[in-house]
């Protein structure tokens, strides 16, 4: 099986999954489907074992993301999400971490329902990088 996102030297980040010896740099993480959540211990885990939305809910057909209008994907995966509160709030991963980049911790909220708490704790475990400021 495959150990790295890309194929150059110093991957130095790790999957924390017990037993699994996959490795990659933060910056392929992303195009690698890895999730890196930015609190805490900053936990990582690669392409197979990175943590899934458990919430049940299946987009609509002809559902578009609420922050570029375009289709989303007919299901959750690592590329479309979806709001754990109102769980009408569909969007790609790019989508909302540009718009967490842009809110900042304090402003950051679903864009449908408004929820800060749930929908931020959410996103932060999905690996969505939420700034300080």
């Amino acid at each position: 099986p495959e150990l790295h996102v890309c194929v150059k030297r110093g991957a130095t980040i790790t999957c924390q999954e017990p037993g699994c010896d996959r490795r990659f740099h933060l910056p392929c993480a992303v195009q690698g489907g890895c999730v890196t959540q930015y609190f805490g211990l900053y936990s990582s885990f690669c392409w197979q074992h990175c943590l899934e939305q458990t919430v049940e809910a299946v987009p609509e057909e002809n559902t578009t993301c609420l922050i570029c209008l375009e289709p989303v994907e007919d299901r959750m995966t690592y590329r479309t999400m979806v709001c754990p509160v109102c769980k009408h709030a569909w969007f790609h991963r790019g989508c909302i971490q540009k718009q967490a980049m842009h809110a900042g911790t304090h402003c950051f909220c679903c864009p449908h329902c408004q929820n800060e708490y749930r929908f931020r704790m959410e996103m932060l475990t999905m690996g969505i990088q939420i700034p300080n400021r």
